[in-house]
């Protein structure tokens, strides 16, 4: 039987970093090929084969998935939500035709499993704020969401038409250490812990009481492994599956924070990302996750915060 050879690609940015080295525990270094337009990771140098690749170089990523006898691809390059807004054409051309350049390659060479990540940012305004369900109203007003939403149904045709076992889940805020953040919406999440421990103050872009779903990546990390290793029978969806673990607002995590940073201060001064933020649910539904491959999160708030400052501090 064929070993399994997985590509990732994306693999410098905030998710893709402390996946690959994950996915290097789980199937061996030499099995885990990372892959960025940008300079590798630091903390992927020396850990296993690196390769410099553009995911809108249809031809280049051929030949890598054809020379690497590629079983497994995880496409993680992508504009996010805050970035997208500045350059809305070079944001849909990128996560559009990237996942439709890996969908084709993967039906061409039949590829066992791809996994692609969508986003809370497919909701709009007129989702439900509160336990938003798998199933909903969805009508995303950033081109990232747009571009996120049109590629969790360019997943399903892939999938219907063409059998390609591809498997999404829509992430809520991420928050790690580890990785400088994407550009998105919730990385004031992250931001505040490194002020915290840099320098005792944050200033917010968004209101105190703006709650959204968020993440500690342990558990996103964790969420990705198991849906991908989940037996084929139990994936009931082939758009995109909510996940969830903690929400918050800026207030609640600042209090949170100053229990450790007892001169802890913030700030709040809204910028254009309050827009995008209201436009989201406040919290998620994941009911059918829980069902289909009994996902649960680990990280809730309190301990996610002792874990970020604890390693913030040592780095």
């Amino acid at each position: 039987m064929l070993k399994d050879k997985i590509l990732v690609i994306g693999a410098s940015g905030q998710i893709g970093v402390e996946l690959t080295m994950a996915l290097r525990k789980i199937y061996g270094n030499a099995n885990v090929v990372a892959s960025d337009l940008r300079e590798e990771n630091e903390l992927l140098k020396g850990t296993g084969p690196y390769v410099s690749l553009d995911v809108m170089n249809k031809e280049m990523l051929h030949v890598q998935v054809i020379r690497q006898n590629i079983t497994q691809i995880y496409l993680l390059a992508a504009i996010l939500s805050a970035t997208g807004e500045k350059n809305p054409n070079l944001a849909w051309n990128l996560n559009m035709q990237g996942l439709l350049n890996v969908l084709d390659i993967a039906r061409e060479e039949q590829v066992q499993k791809v996994y692609w990540p969508s986003s809370i940012a497919v909701f709009g305004p007129t989702s439900p704020k509160k336990n938003c369900p798998q199933q909903t109203i969805i009508e995303p007003i950033t081109v990232y969401g747009i571009s996120k939403y049109a590629g969790e149904f360019w997943c399903n045709y892939y999938n219907r038409r063409f059998n390609v076992d591809v498997r999404s889940l829509r992430y809520p805020g991420l928050i790690s250490y580890k990785s400088e953040p994407g550009g998105g919406t919730t990385d004031y999440a992250i931001d505040i812990f490194n002020c915290a421990v840099e320098s005792n103050s944050y200033k917010c872009y968004l209101k105190e009481d703006t709650y959204l779903p968020m993440m500690y990546m342990p558990d996103a990390i964790r969420a990705t492994i198991e849906l991908m290793e989940a037996p084929v029978e139990k994936i009931s969806v082939r758009t995109s599956y909510n996940i969830s673990a903690i929400s918050f607002s800026p207030a609640e995590i600042a209090a949170s924070i100053k229990q450790y940073v007892t001169s802890f201060k913030i700030k709040y001064k809204p910028d254009y990302r309050q827009t995008i933020a209201e436009s989201w649910p406040q919290s998620i539904d994941d009911s059918v996750a829980e069902n289909d491959w009994h996902w649960k999160p680990e990280y809730d708030l309190q301990k996610l915060t002792v874990d970020m400052l604890k390693n913030i501090k040592k780095n």
